[in-house]
This record gives C-alpha cells, sequence and structure tokens, in this order.
C-alpha cells in the first residue's frame, strides 16, 4: 500500500492552521519567507493569488515530496487592498471605511507537490457587507476582539460576525482564510484523499 505524501501548510497563520484540522490530516507548519508587497498598481485578487502560489512554491522548495497548501487574503474595498491594520488606530480607520460598504475579500489557496508538477491556485472572492457602524460600535468591538491580524480589522467568526450584515460565498470557510471545500477537491487532485487517508 502506497504511503501517502506529507502534507505541510505554508502559512504561519493560526487560523488557517486550525482550519487545516478540519480535514483530520496529519499536517506539518512551515513558514514561507515570501515578500508579501503588493506591485504597483496590482490588483487586490491577483495580489492574493500571487502570494499563495509563491508562498507555496517557496515551502515546496525545501520539501518537493510533500503537498503544500499555500493561502493568502487581501480584502478589497472599491479596488483598494485592505490589509492587516496592525494598531489600534488603523483598525479604527479600517472599520469606519467598512461602514455600510461592501468589501470582497479575495481568499486564494494554491496547492504544490513539486515532485509530481502538481501546482493548482484558486482566488474565490467573499462578499461581505457591512452595516453601519458608529464610533462606539467600532471602539467596542476593538476592545473585546482586537483583531489586528486580520485584514480588514473583523473577526467573522467572532464577534465581528455582529459588524456585518451579509456574507456571500461558495465557500463559508473562505472568509476565515481557508476555503476547504475548495482545498479538498485540490488536496485529492493532488493525491491525497482527506476521507481516504
Amino acid at each position: 500500500m502506497p504511503v501517502a505524501p506529507a502534507l505541510i501548510l505554508g502559512s504561519t497563520s493560526r487560523y488557517r492552521r486550525e482550519l487545516l484540522t478540519r480535514l483530520r490530516l496529519p499536517f506539518d507548519v512551515v513558514a514561507p519567507q515570501v515578500d508579501e508587497s503588493p506591485l504597483p498598481g496590482e490588483a487586490p485578487a491577483r495580489l492574493a493569488q500571487r502570494l499563495s502560489l509563491a508562498k507555496a512554491r517557496a515551502v515546496a522548495a525545501l520539501h518537493p515530496d510533500a503537498i503544500v497548501i499555500g493561502a493568502d487574503q487581501v480584502a478589497d474595498l472599491h479596488g483598494e487592498p485592505v490589509g492587516k491594520p496592525g494598531t489600534h488606530e488603523r483598525a479604527v480607520a479600517q472599520l469606519r471605511s467598512m461602514s455600510a460598504q461592501t468589501v470582497v475579500f479575495q481568499t486564494a489557496v494554491s496547492v504544490v507537490r513539486q515532485a509530481t508538477g502538481f501546482e493548482k491556485s484558486l482566488c474565490l472572492p467573499v462578499r461581505v457587507s457591512f452595516r453601519a457602524l458608529s464610533d462606539a460600535d467600532i471602539e467596542r468591538y476593538l476592545r473585546l476582539e482586537q483583531p489586528y491580524d486580520c485584514a480588514g480589522s473583523a473577526k467573522s467568526e467572532g464577534l465581528g460576525i455582529s459588524l456585518l450584515r451579509a456574507i456571500e460565498s461558495d465557500d463559508p470557510t473562505a472568509l476565515v482564510g481557508l476555503p476547504l471545500i475548495h482545498v479538498a477537491e485540490l488536496l485529492r487532485q493532488a493525491g491525497l484523499d482527506p476521507l481516504a487517508a
């Protein structure tokens, strides 16, 4: 019986790590060494897909026999990328700008197995409509959840859901950062079926 290839998540995100455990496959985590700076004029969806593939390729180069997952997410507000705020002040500014707006979270995932030449990448848009937010709403939310490591400053899997009016997506896990429906399909194509492992 052939031995299943090793699975590696090329990401430092604890949210992606938690999501991938749902597939009940053993996996390692390796931090990809990738410059995440956007290129001049680069559209958010293109940026997310380029970075997800760069992360997967960087880790696959070190582990050519493994199946490597890379992922990236960029929030898109009227064509402008919205990244991780990092600070309270930037999070306030982000949430003010997204109040009563629809933001498209571009979630990209790539799966690479260098030994077999397998490489596939996709980008899944998630439309998120924010309700009208008062400054008091924003301050209270940020004090309670401190989502400074999340693109767009809101955790939909936590209290951030209270900031929203609607979420439109083909994959409910995409907004958290790893679209598991699509990941499972890409893994099957790469030779690792979560239900057969």
